[in-house]
């Protein structure tokens, strides 16, 4: 009798090579197909390809779950892709006419903004500039302890620390007083601190929900693979009357109190105004994209503003992999292309693609002064090695680049010729400006880019200047090693 076992077992020993090779071609040219066709870059397209074909089941094994945009693919894109209402008040047009208060050239800014954003440039904005925890928590906690009606906050980290217990007292006060409270966080940013905070958050009551939660189980993982896929917004809305955006999560290491005296830095703005309908517009989608509750504009928003002097343009630009994917990209790189006298940016992960580099390099090469801030410590050591790789072009180009020292700065801004600013969650780096959900803020006024530009002077005059003479004297062995993490660099 045929030993069916064993004739199994032989034919596999003498056919498995043939059989691997048909599997690994069922497998990977599929999936190679599908990036050549779904890539838009074709550095990133002929990345994959390599990668698949050249190890065809851990190759598209890794595509399937990095490199597949399912924002954009899935049924995910329906919900992202709702219309998205903008509460407006008419009693404060949109801005047509920029030349009585800027130059000339801002207008190009303005037009493309336009083209970029979903929503339209407004005047009546009051916007303070809050530097670090010690002035940006405070004046957030202030308004949630003055809250009336509503409080709408989405943050990327939310620590369960010191200060992130005081905006859960202040919130389970504000939800006793009455007050609506909607509270939304990352499903990896909430995993920073333990026990996380959205657990104390619901224990009182609080409505808090997460962003793209990733489930633990491998199968629902492969299901729903967004680790890769953050939302690094920053929101705080209060009454649909006062709002908080920027580059702060909330985290004790921004206080003096709770570090020595020696926090790390940020920025933060308020603001009053129609752009805090707008900033309730990207929270109020993101809200429904994540729990399907859709909240009422007529009771989040408010319809009337009391808002203090000065007032100036503004309007909030929202990037993600869904539908606003590149909208960053493309607003800096105009905004790199019109510039005439002077590009400020101060970043933290200043990993720009070559076309970024291409416009600054342009601006610089045109006479524009360039100055680039970068930490000299940074909190993110695979991030700064990858910097140190690709930063001799923006030199070689004329770009001043100056490495902070001091206490880390998480500061996100940019101006340009002390007109324009662009201040917001959006890092100059391949995660920020193609993978996470970013929300910016661009200003049209004088003051708030001088403002802006002092911080940054500040940060120059004790900086240390990068030079292409410093970073030859750095050791081969180190040079190597950076240029090696650089190539990782669109997932650090």
């Amino acid at each position: 009798m045929v030993n069916l076992s064993q004739l199994l077992h032989d034919f596999w020993l003498e056919y498995w090579p043939h059989i691997a090779l048909i599997l690994s071609l069922v497998i990977s040219i599929p999936t190679a197909i599908h990036a050549a066709m779904n890539k838009k870059e074709v550095r990133a397209a002929i990345g994959w390809v390599g990668i698949i074909l050249l190890s065809p089941f851990a190759g598209s094994i890794l595509y399937i779950i990095a490199g597949v945009n399912r924002v954009r693919q899935t049924q995910i894109s329906e919900l992202r892709d709702k219309q998205i209402k903008e509460y407006i008040n008419y009693d404060t047009p949109v801005v047509t006419n920029l030349r009585q208060q800027f130059d000339e050239h801002l207008e190009a800014l303005q037009t493309l903004g336009n083209q970029i954003s979903y929503f339209q440039l407004r005047s009546g904005n009051h916007i303070q500039l809050l530097q670090g925890g010690d002035e940006a928590y405070p004046a957030m906690l202030d308004a949630i302890h003055q809250a009336e009606h509503s409080i709408a906050l989405q943050s990327y980290i939310f620590d369960n620390d010191r200060i992130g217990q005081q905006f859960v007292e202040a919130l389970v006060k504000a939800k006793q007083r009455g007050v609506s409270v909607r509270v939304l966080i990352d499903a990896i940013g909430v995993r920073y601190s333990h026990p996380p905070v959205h657990r104390l958050l619901r224990k009182h009551g609080i409505t808090c929900a997460l962003f793209m939660s990733i489930p633990l189980l491998p199968l629902s993982f492969f299901k729903r693979p967004y680790a890769n896929l953050r939302s690094h917004r920053k929101i705080l809305i209060v009454d649909g009357r006062i709002a908080f955006t920027g580059g702060m999560n909330i985290r004790e290491g921004f206080c003096s109190e709770f570090t020595n005296n020696n926090p790390a830095k940020d920025t933060h703005f308020s603001f009053q105004g129609p752009v805090v309908l707008q900033l309730m517009s990207t929270f109020a989608h993101d809200w429904e994209f994540t729990t399907n509750e859709t909240l009422n504009y007529d009771f989040w928003c408010a319809c009337t503003w009391d808002t203090p002097l000065p007032q100036v343009p503004a309007r909030c630009v929202r990037s993600g992999p869904d539908r606003f994917l590149a909208s960053t990209h493309s607003m800096l790189q105009g905004a790199f292309a019109v510039a005439q006298r002077h590009i400020r940016i101060q970043s933290p992960y200043f990993l720009p693609d070559q076309v970024l580099m291409g416009a600054l390099n342009t601006a610089a090469r045109r006479g524009v002064r360039v100055d680039i801030v970068i930490p000299k410590k940074n909190n993110l050591q695979l991030v700064s090695r990858a910097m140190l790789a690709q930063i001799n072009e923006v030199i070689e180009a004329g770009c001043h680049v100056w490495m902070a020292t001091g206490s880390f700065n998480h500061s996100k801004l940019i101006t340009i010729d002390g007109q324009w600013s662009y201040v917001g969650s959006s890092n100059l780096d391949p995660r920020s400006l193609r993978l996470n959900f970013e929300l910016d803020v661009e200003i049209y006024c004088r003051d708030i880019a001088q403002q802006i530009e002092q911080a940054i002077d500040e940060e120059i005059y004790s900086a240390e200047a990068l030079s292409l003479e410093k970073l030859a004297q750095i050791p081969f062995k180190q040079r190597l090693i950076n240029r090696i993490i650089w190539l990782a660099s669109p997932y650090l």
